[in-house]
């Protein structure tokens, strides 16, 4: 676990209470961000989970699913590598491929992010990690199961049709930049994914 992980608060059951979680009735709800939670991390420059700032030069990483490699779109701002990778593999939702979200009882007032977003669990997480106009990705070799290559492609194909039902509302031209996102997208799959 980072230092900076292992600092956090920790809720009832001894998990560490990541900096955007909102707490509800004294108690966090990891299903909620705090309010304004997206507008303070970006305008002070914090780590999406562990709320520290970054150093002027250090990469940003961003937990995400496959279709956000593929659309290269994310809701959240970005974390240290070490908290994101960190999170991807511990983060119950992000490490059980079927675990469902829990919508019952949601604190009455709470909104979905801006933008679209897709409720399912996509199965498996990535990190993805950014540098001064450059894009790219990066394994880690340290602890937890790597997905497979047959479940990253699985999972892009079982999401794929949403976008491109969204795509399709918006005309050829999107279906078209989709399906060369896609394209992108694929040949960032390590051929040789355990």
């Amino acid at each position: 676990m980072p230092g900076r992980i292992a600092l956090l608060p920790r809720n009832k059951v001894g998990y560490p209470v990541p900096w955007f979680v909102a707490t509800i009735d004294g108690q966090p709800d990891f299903r909620v961000i705090r309010a304004g939670g997206i507008q303070a991390a970006l305008r002070q420059n914090l780590c999406w989970v562990c709320g520290c700032s970054f150093l002027r030069q250090e990469d940003r990483a961003f937990t995400i699913g496959p279709m956000c490699a593929v659309n290269r779109v994310s809701a959240e701002p970005p974390s240290h590598r070490d908290c994101a990778v960190w999170s991807a593999r511990n983060c119950p939702f992000l490490a059980t491929p079927r675990m469902v979200r829990r919508d019952r009882h949601k604190p009455e007032g709470a909104v979905n992010p801006a933008g679209i977003m897709l409720t399912r669990n996509p199965g498996v997480a990535l990190v993805w990690v950014t540098r001064y106009r450059s894009w790219g990705t990066r394994p880690d070799g340290n602890g937890g199961r790597e997905a497979t290559r047959t479940e990253v492609l699985a999972s892009i194909d079982s999401g794929l049709p949403l976008l491109r039902e969204m795509a399709e509302q918006d005309g050829r031209a999107a279906v078209a930049e989709l399906e060369v996102m896609h394209g992108a997208a694929l040949a960032l799959v390590p051929a040789g994914a355990p």
